[in-house]
């Protein structure tokens, strides 16, 4: 996420989107009553609604909205902010509705009347250099080299081995794969690459697997499936659920820390609550250290219009020098938490009732 201004004193952050990671973090941060303002697609009527001829055009206006309702669809990369109109041009009407269809590429400013701590961390979180991920693409006698970017990748390399008769076939793949391993071994260590997507029509990305003895190096591998080769095939790879995973492994990882943590407090009778009942009594106690709250029991509260109770605990945490983290229910440390109740707390100290 590009940060283009932030003014906290004013409330205001102008966001540029540049991933779905983006929107995931955005879902958690647009709150009702928020204001969000930007240029979107709107449906204008021209002409009189006594005449007999309506025409209805589409037309890019610049708007602002008090937000009443958020939803993010992870499998379209959609973030959809609807509300009703605050400011706009003299041909739309102030109080109707309107929907923002967030995606990669959008700039939008958000108007907060109080930012938290946490939805501020998470802005700065999602705006520093996402980790340095290498793609391979290969075949049979081809392979390409590309490092991944915020917005799209370089074209580091292309190899072509020479496999062209059958009776060689095994003798002239080892030598192939030979080089196609030496090139990671050598991008891994100029680039300080993290994470490897190696993909392959059929079964050529296992054989490569076979030929690399570096265990340090098949840790980063992450095998994907692609229909072609070559670096054409690089922009099908950036598309498949393999990508997305890889670059939602630091968030979750930290996550499921955060979250074995807490259980393992909980395990021991110790500096830990769950549940909201017991959560709430942590958070007017002052003891809250550590709030984990799941984006289900977020996502549920707000559907159910039952949210302003979670969101004055998280404001209440902060208040008294807590941090609170949002847990993805999309991993297992998620779906544990959601399995307490959504909610839960690392104390400061024990409470005694």
């Amino acid at each position: 996420m590009k940060q283009i201004h932030i003014n906290l004193k004013k409330g205001e952050a102008k966001l540029k989107i540049e991933n779905m990671d983006d929107l995931w973090c955005l879902s958690h941060i647009i709150e009702p009553d928020d204001l969000v303002r930007g240029k979107t697609i709107r449906k204008i009527k021209i002409g009189e609604s006594d005449q007999r001829k309506v025409n209805i055009v589409k037309k890019t206006v610049f708007i602002e909205i008090r937000v009443e309702n958020t939803e993010f669809h992870e499998y379209s990369s959609v973030l959809r902010v609807s509300g009703t109109i605050t400011q706009g041009p003299e041909d739309i009407q102030k109080g109707s509705y309107h929907t923002f269809n967030l995606e990669p590429g959008s700039i939008i400013t958000i108007i907060k009347k109080q930012w938290l701590s946490f939805q501020v961390e998470k802005i700065k979180q999602a705006s520093v250099e996402t980790k340095k991920i290498l793609i391979c693409i290969l075949d049979r006698d081809e392979a390409c080299f590309g490092l991944l970017k915020k917005q799209g990748f370089s074209l580091l390399s292309e190899i072509k081995g020479d496999v062209e008769k059958k009776a060689d076939l095994k003798a002239k793949t080892g030598n192939f794969y030979g080089e196609v391993v030496n090139k990671l071994y050598d991008y891994v260590g100029r680039y300080k690459i993290e994470s490897i997507i190696l993909a392959s029509p059929a079964f050529w990305k296992e054989d490569l697997m076979k030929n690399i003895k570096n265990d340090e190096i098949k840790k980063k591998i992450t095998l994907a499936t692609c229909s072609c080769s070559g670096k054409e095939a690089i922009n099908e790879v950036l598309k498949r659920p393999e990508v997305k995973n890889v670059l939602s492994q630091q968030r979750v990882a930290k996550e499921l820390e955060f979250v074995e943590s807490l259980l393992e407090e909980i395990s021991k009778n110790n500096l830990a609550v769950y549940g909201l009942k017991e959560t709430e009594k942590a958070v007017n106690a002052g003891a809250v250290e550590k709030l984990l709250v799941t984006d289900r029991l977020i996502q549920k509260t707000r559907a159910e219009k039952k949210f302003e109770k979670i969101d004055q605990l998280m404001k209440n945490t902060e208040s008294m020098k807590g941090s609170v983290t949002i847990i993805g229910s999309d991993h297992d440390g998620g779906k544990k938490l959601d399995g307490l109740g959504g909610i839960a707390a690392i104390l400061r100290y024990k409470l005694n009732y």
